[in-house]
């Protein structure tokens, strides 16, 4: 019963690049968070794709989450602030037949807060691993994500989101997610 709950779901790691991480104030926690999530997704066969800004210049996505994706991930280069100004990105979410897209990553007043909006604009339901974004300005941040809640985004800690898709501990992946949850700390 509850292995449908994840059906339907993606997960989306925004822009999560060594180059910017250095430039956020609690980069470190913030990529512990999305490689909680993603390691979780994987765990839970939610697709995860990947977002890299301006990868030729700033580089590629932590080495860490892509290996924790796995193979099936997806990769999308991008000049746009938003996801969905990836070519391809918006593709392979319909091809996967998305309707609820997991957010987390860089930065929250920028790209994460744009492509949240482009979500919600092409009809997905969105939520923001709010443990799982952050930006310079934490004011900023904290203002956006209160504007994307006003919109219809869910804004969540990442464990709520991924217990909720497990739905129950009878789920054959409880162990194995709660002890992802043990090592995130």
């Amino acid at each position: 019963m509850s292995e449908t709950l994840a059906a339907g779901v993606a997960l989306l790691v925004v822009d999560v690049q060594p180059t910017f991480l250095k430039a956020m104030p609690d980069g470190e926690a913030c990529l512990r968070r999305c490689l909680l999530a993603t390691s979780a997704a994987k765990l839970l066969g939610v697709p995860v794709l990947f977002t890299e800004q301006v990868p030729a210049k700033l580089g590629p996505t932590h080495p860490d989450l892509l290996h924790a994706a796995g193979e099936g991930r997806a990769v999308f280069g991008k000049t746009a602030f938003s996801a969905f100004g990836a070519p391809g990105l918006a593709d392979a979410l319909g091809k996967a037949q998305v309707a609820q897209l997991l957010i987390c990553g860089l930065e929250i007043p920028v790209c994460v807060y744009q492509t949240a909006m482009d979500a919600l604009r092409e009809g997905l339901g969105v939520t923001i691993l709010s443990d799982a974004v952050t930006g310079r300005r934490a004011d900023d941040g904290r203002a956006c994500l209160e504007a994307l809640r006003a919109t219809g985004a869910h804004v969540l800690p990442t464990e709520t989101v991924f217990y909720a898709l497990l739905g129950d501990a009878t789920h054959p992946q409880f162990r194995a997610f709660t002890d992802l949850v043990k090592q995130a700390g």
